[in-house]
Formats: C-alpha cells, structure tokens, sequence
C-alpha cells in the first residue's frame, strides 16, 4: 500500500511535521520493500533515499553500526545529506552487547565515538540493546555505565524481565542513561524515565501485520504530551518497517500530537 508517493505537504497525508521536544522517526531507511511506491517513489534513486527521507521526519534510527561499524567517512556524508536540524540516534556495535557483553567496553566504545562523531552535532542518542538471553547483572552495569563518556546521551534496551527491577531504573538514572521504553516487544516496557530524555521504540502494534492501530497510537500521544510537559525530550522510532507500517504508523503519530502542541514545563522524572 503506498504511503508517502507525493511530495511532502497537506495533499499527501504525510506533512513534514514539526513537534516541539519531539524527534519520530523510523529504525533504518533502507528497505527494499520500501521502494516501487511503498515510501519510495519507483525510480527514486537508492543514493538519494536519506534525502526523500528527511523531507517527512527529522531523525532515523541507524541500525547498521550494530551488525559493522560504518567509517568516519561515511557518517560524514549521511550528516551532509540531510537538514542543519536533523538527528541520527545510533545502535552501538553487537560486539559491546552481544559478543562481550559489557565487558571491557573502553576500546570499542572509543571506536564507536570516533566513527559515529563524524556527524558533528547530529549524532543523537546511542543505543545499546542487550540479547534477551542476558540476565541482570547490576554489577557489570556499573561498571559499563562508569566508562559512557558523559557528553553524550545514551540508551539501553534490556531484553530480559529480570532487568525489570528499581534497582536497574535507579542505576541508570545515576548516570543519566535513559532506560529504552520497548513497545510490542518481548519484553513488557517498563513506563519509567532514567534521564532527561525518553527513548521509545516501537517494534510491533496489535493491528494486522504488526501495525500500531489509531487508538494504540493516540494513547502513545498522550503519553508522549506528559512527558514533553514535564521538561523531557522524547525520540520515537518505529521498528515495524513490513508492509511500510514504519512509515504510516510514524506520520499518523506525528499528526496526532501537532493537534495540540506541548507545553513546556519542569521535572527531573516522570512515568509515561
């Protein structure tokens, strides 16, 4: 089903949309089963995707650093390609999460900022998503946490329910590490803020094909208002790329909450 097959404004359905204190945008942006018209136009050039992109959101979620930490030089070219105000979040390399989890993470965390760093002030938040077969370990945390250089805003996505403890949320809201909200995951998300910010990812609705139906969605938006009313900064990121859910579900959520605009406000923690 085409989605996004016109050129950004009220015709199309898909506005470029702009939310105070809200970033919402999709996990990745290279998707075959995005093109011939999904997103896409047919035709559109694979080199000038990111550009038909950053006409509709203002971040994206890169997830390929995950599985090979792309170059200095490449993430330099992406910050070129897009607007002066947009963001990349960034998923850190398996190998801090998975292959050593957490162990050690001086060296390939310097790596990481040296290549991702190459976005000057567009690198956003960095995530570090940990297997679902990693159980608690508080202690291995701290330490991890300890060598998270501070300038920048980082993320964690746990995967397993023996992480859903206070004392998880305290220790990440020691370093001002944001605890990452999973939705439709395999984890129930635990609706706590660690940080000045709120991560959210959306992996999967309850409508057809994972898709986040429109009442999901608008109880997403009010959740998303509270938080921006209390001082938080929020990032969203649809991970439901089948079918082109991603795109629609990501845009609807946009229009819900630039129907009435957030109020700033103050507050060091919230629930969501």
């Amino acid at each position: 089903m085409p989605v996004a097959n016109l050129a950004p404004g009220p015709a199309s359905g898909v506005e470029s949309v702009k939310v105070p204190g809200v970033s919402i945008g999709t996990s990745g942006y290279v998707y075959p089963h995005w093109r011939r018209g999904v997103f896409y136009p047919a035709g559109w050039p694979q080199t000038e995707e990111l550009s038909w992109y950053t006409q509709f959101f203002s971040t994206v979620e890169l997830n390929n650093s995950f599985y090979r930490l792309p170059t200095r030089e490449r993430f330099t070219r992406w910050a070129a390609q897009t607007p002066d105000d947009f963001q990349f979040a960034v998923k850190a390399s398996r190998y801090i999460s998975h292959l050593t989890r957490l162990r050690d993470p001086a060296d390939p965390l310097a790596r990481l900022l040296e290549s991702a760093e190459g976005l000057g002030p567009k690198l956003g938040p960095l995530l570090v998503q940990l297997p679902p077969t990693f159980h608690i370990d508080l202690d291995r945390l701290e330490r991890f946490l300890r060598e998270l250089p501070s300038r920048h805003r980082w993320v964690l996505e746990v995967r397993h329910p023996s992480w859903r403890v206070p004392e998880t949320w305290s220790l990440l809201a020691r370093f001002q590490v944001a605890l990452c909200v999973p939705v439709g995951g395999r984890v129930q998300p635990d609706l706590v803020t660690t940080a000045p910010f709120t991560y959210i990812r959306m992996h999967a609705g309850s409508a057809g094909g994972g898709g986040f139906g429109r009442e999901e969605l608008r109880t997403w938006a009010g959740r998303i208002r509270g938080l921006t009313r209390s001082g938080k900064e929020v990032y969203v990121y649809f991970n439901n790329d089948a079918h082109g859910h991603a795109i629609r579900d990501a845009a609807t959520l946009l229009r819900l909450l630039s129907r009435s605009a957030p109020r700033s406000g103050s507050g060091s923690s919230h629930s969501a």
